[in-house]
């Protein structure tokens, strides 16, 4: 045999596309990943982590309230997730029926598509906040606008400058009869609106699991009181 047949791909070496098409959606769909369950027109029904996929089926335990009871049938939602190691959102249908107590079986599982997009409902909001900064020239408490909030980060408005990277913390009331909601963020982009200030994109960073549930209890609680449900 030659140097080059060494090297050379054959053909009938390629995977098999099935082998391939379930080696990526094995990468893309982990347990412990964070999703949202929707309808198929839209409609929030809660947020959960995904539990222990296997096949076509996983557990869906949730970190929200339901906009289902608990005896509810089988219903075919889709399941919208982000992969933190790859960055992607994570497409996903399947059918999902009550189990214990928020805890929800999810039988025919399948990825629909991996994209790059947000994968978390966000809040769209116009709500008064404070951001705090340590150290350096400027520390302090400074107002801000939060505009809008998912599990995963925020963007806001302020009259300070920030610059790339820098971090700090936001402190925001989402609604009157609930704690106010602290968070340690990264700035990731930065708009300059001239006499209007900046907007910025941040990433909330060191959350807990519990800091999390909070986080998008308070995020579900705002935006059923926004839509007027409950």
């Amino acid at each position: 045999m030659g140097l080059l047949d060494i090297f050379k791909r054959r053909p009938q070496e390629e995977p098999a596309a099935s082998e391939t098409a379930a080696d990526v959606e094995a990468l893309e769909i982990y347990s412990g990943m964070r999703v949202e369950v929707t309808t198929f027109d839209g409609r929030l029904l809660f947020v959960a982590k995904l539990i222990g996929p296997r096949g076509s089926s996983a557990e869906l335990h949730q970190y929200s309230e339901a906009s289902l009871p608990q005896d509810a049938e089988p219903v075919r939602v889709r399941i919208r997730g982000y992969n933190d190691h790859e960055r992607k959102a994570v497409y996903m249908e399947g059918t999902i029926a009550p189990d214990v107590k928020h805890i929800w079986k999810v039988e025919e599982l399948t990825v629909a598509r991996i994209g790059n997009d947000r994968a978390f409902f966000r809040l769209d909001t116009d709500i008064d906040a404070t951001i705090t900064t340590f150290g350096g020239f400027g520390a302090g408490e400074q107002p801000c606008k939060l505009l809008n909030i998912s599990v995963g980060g925020a963007c806001i408005s302020s009259a300070f400058r920030f610059h790339e990277d820098d971090k700090f913390l936001l402190k925001v009331k989402l609604l009157e009869d609930r704690d106010i909601s602290v968070m340690y963020c990264q700035v990731l982009r930065i708009i300059d609106k001239g006499d209007s200030g900046y907007k910025y994109g941040c990433r909330f960073l060191e959350l807990n699991e519990n800091d999390e549930a909070k986080i998008t209890q308070n995020i579900f609680a705002a935006q059923r009181k926004k839509r007027g449900v409950g």
